[in-house]
């Protein structure tokens, strides 16, 4: 972790008792910290330029401005900070604009404890958790088409990809750990580690998330 012993937090919901059960569920975990709540899109700006998050739970739906409007302002000035997603409906639409506006996670309200909890550690050390049945759907066909990404900022591609970490990288993108690309791809734990870490060094990316994200929005895997 950074210089601070626990996992910062912005809770962004409009939604009263939502908001109050997850500050009590993230709150009781040793390794969790809720630094600020806030009611809608402007508030979670707000909220995230005065507290400095490791990680925001954003609420789609909220009164003044979307989260997806909340989250494109907040990584625009805060690039480093992970943002999950929270909605109650599984819309495909949302999973492509959550992307294009760099969120790097999408879960479900009535999610279990344990698969929220988990996925805020996973986005922390720089996984990505698009894992609902319509999210992964909606992955896919990004990959498959590279529709609805506009070319964005991000790291420079210092030096083209090889065909293998291409594969290793789309395999990132789908949020699968070392082992599991590995297996499907049918090398050691260590050759990915060593394709893993020179992806990094070529995009100029400081973590796997950046990675992923870039590669969707500019197109680097299919």
């Amino acid at each position: 972790m950074p210089s601070h012993e626990k996992i910062r937090i912005v809770l962004a919901e409009d939604q009263a008792l939502v908001r109050e059960g997850l500050r009590l569920i993230l709150d009781a975990q040793p390794d969790l910290e809720v630094v600020a709540e806030a009611v809608d899109g402007r508030s979670a700006v707000s909220a995230a330029m005065r507290t400095l998050p490791d990680v925001i739970l954003m609420d789609i739906q909220m009164p003044g401005g979307t989260g997806i409007e909340a989250t494109r302002e907040i990584l625009s000035a805060l690039p480093h900070t992970k943002i999950v997603l929270l909605t109650t409906f599984d819309v495909q639409a949302y999973v492509f604009d959550g992307i294009r506006a760099g969120a790097v996670g999408y879960l479900l309200k009535d999610t279990d404890t344990r698969e929220l909890l988990d996925g805020i550690r996973w986005v922390y050390g720089g996984q990505v958790i698009y894992r609902t049945a319509t999210a992964s759907k909606a992955l896919a066909q990004m990959m498959e088409s590279r529709s609805g990404l506009e070319p964005a900022a991000g790291p420079d591609l210092i030096e083209p990809l090889s065909e293998r970490e291409i594969d290793v990288l789309q395999q990132m993108a789908y949020g699968r750990k070392n082992q599991e690309i590995a297996d499907i791809l049918h090398v050691s734990n260590p050759t990915v580690k060593t394709h893993v870490h020179r992806i990094l060094q070529k995009l100029g990316a400081l973590d796997r998330t950046q990675a992923v994200v870039f590669a969707l929005r500019q197109g680097l895997v299919q």
